[in-house]
């Protein structure tokens, strides 16, 4: 049920979907018509521990903390894109931030160097070998989001009029998820010798989005700063003590046919204090085609197959460098 409104973002317990309460039906269609009307929403209920939140905040901050030379060493590469990186671009235009990248294990069991968990696009993970509490905290954290991401999955598509898990054989037992570390700083992270020869800051932290997998869930710290578009113009998405932000991504759009939005998004440049964020990034399988689940009304689907694969590969590539367009979900839209 809805409990609040922050800024117009709906605030939802989601509580109730991880059983059967009474209220697991007025759960589901508030998470819809959020997911309808603003394509973003936060949570609370959802099952991370305060102490969880604490240790996964305590690890990000160590982490960037480290000396640059140390956090250069776990520098990501075109290809592979797990790592740190301190020249995001976003819409070919670079982002005052530094970031960290982490996926999960396809094959736990087989060992983070194992062939077969290194996957075309995400590559292999990198971890920082002075932290040693680092890695673990992270899968914890990272298994959590997953947890709560299929929940999230299974009322999205109750309220399309599916079954519950009519997407979860894109997600489980495999899926290309990740998580990212954001530090936002007050200045550019790069050498003014450096900056020169790299695409120039823009005007935001975080240039203005769509996210491309299915859904994002979002840890914000207090400072704020991020921001969603409506028909109205931007609105702040506040910053709401150990709740969580999530937002419907593009391969959500295409299979609601358009019922879903997946919003855009920015963040605000940070004046007095740096800015700290953890996004998990739930995305499909990359065999996943995805094509609309419903038809809205009698209109036929609005988009065409979307090997996932593909499109990530794409985003990517266009995330490390400017490589030219931008791949979008426009560019799949038949109506």
């Amino acid at each position: 049920m809805i409990l609040a409104v922050s800024n117009s973002i709906p605030v939802i317990d989601v509580s109730p979907l991880a059983g059967r309460s009474p209220d697991r039906t007025a759960t589901v269609d508030a998470t819809a018509a959020a997911a309808r009307d603003w394509g973003f929403f936060q949570v609370t209920g959802h099952g991370l521990s305060d102490d969880l939140i604490d240790r996964v905040w305590a690890q990000t901050r160590t982490f960037f903390d480290l000396p640059m030379d140390v956090k250069r060493t776990l520098a990501r590469t075109r290809e592979n894109p797990r790592g740190y990186y301190d020249r995001e671009l976003t819409k070919n235009r670079r982002d005052l931030k530094e970031v960290f990248d982490f996926a999960a294990l396809r094959h736990p069991e087989l060992g983070e160097a194992h062939p077969d968990n290194r996957a075309a696009v995400d590559g292999t993970n990198r971890w920082p070998a002075t932290l040693p509490h680092f890695r673990a905290t992270m899968f914890e954290y990272l298994a959590a989001c997953e947890r709560l991401g299929l929940r999230l999955l299974g009322a999205l598509c109750l309220g399309l009029g599916v079954d519950e898990d009519t997407l979860t054989p894109y997600f489980s037992p495999v899926h290309t998820g990740f998580t990212r570390l954001n530090y936002y700083p007050l200045d550019d992270p790069l050498e003014p010798a450096a900056a020169a020869t790299v695409t120039p800051l823009g005007d935001m932290a975080l240039h203005h989005h769509s996210d491309a997998g299915a859904l994002t869930i979002l840890l914000q710290d207090d400072v704020g700063g991020l921001q969603v578009g409506t028909d109205d113009g931007w609105v702040d998405v506040t910053p709401l003590d150990r709740a969580l932000v999530v937002n419907v991504a593009d391969m959500m759009q295409v299979w609601s046919n358009d019922r879903y939005r997946a919003a855009l998004h920015r963040v605000r440049p940070t004046t007095d204090r740096p800015r700290y964020s953890i996004p998990f990034f739930f995305n499909p399988a990359y065999q996943t085609e995805v094509v609309p689940l419903v038809e809205t009304g009698t209109e036929p689907p609005r988009y065409r197959a979307v090997n996932w694969g593909h499109f990530r590969q794409a985003r990517a590539d266009g995330d490390f460098a400017d490589y030219g367009h931008e791949i979008q979900i426009a560019d799949f839209r038949i109506v």
